[in-house]
């Protein structure tokens, strides 16, 4: 199975693009990972938050292999504890999924369209964060799943 991470903006905060390199590099030892970066839109004053989803959700569904299985990242998405997301993932190996797609929408969230589109919603936390961070938590909580899945040390470390 490949995952595909998709997501609205560059990452630009050090730490946060340390971090993420340093999961990215972890997982490619475990399955096929890929970033999609769609460029965040710029001169956006004025848009209203109907009309900015509207446009990241055109570009976020041009991004997106018709054959995937989509999840997007939701604050309103299903909750897992990391052993739950790892079966989750199993589950999805399990099916035959070929192409697994995450997607972090932007500040406003996900335009109709592309919740349409979508098979799951997961929430990583009740808890607001920003979208630089929920990146690398993202990746911590894939990698720390692949070395449940193959009971490996990190998770109880």
């Amino acid at each position: 199975m490949k995952i595909r991470f998709v997501q609205i903006g560059k990452t630009f905060q050090d730490f946060v693009v340390a971090g993420c390199q340093s999961y990215r590099k972890r997982l490619l030892n475990y399955l096929p990972y890929e970033e999609v970066v769609i460029p965040a839109l710029k001169n956006a004053q004025g848009l209203s938050p109907e009309k900015f989803k509207a446009y990241e959700g055109e570009q976020i569904l041009k991004k997106l292999d018709p054959r995937a299985y989509v999840v997007l990242l939701d604050e309103h998405g299903q909750a897992f504890n990391s052993e739950g997301f790892a079966n989750f993932l199993q589950q999805q190996m399990n099916s035959g999924i070929k192409n697994l797609c995450f997607v972090i929408g932007g500040a406003y969230g996900f335009s109709p369209e592309v919740y349409n589109r979508a098979q799951a919603q997961i929430s990583l936390s009740p808890m607001t964060f920003s979208h630089q961070l929920i990146r690398l938590i993202f990746l911590e909580q894939l990698y720390r799943a692949m070395t449940i899945l193959r009971n490996e040390p990190y998770h109880n470390a």
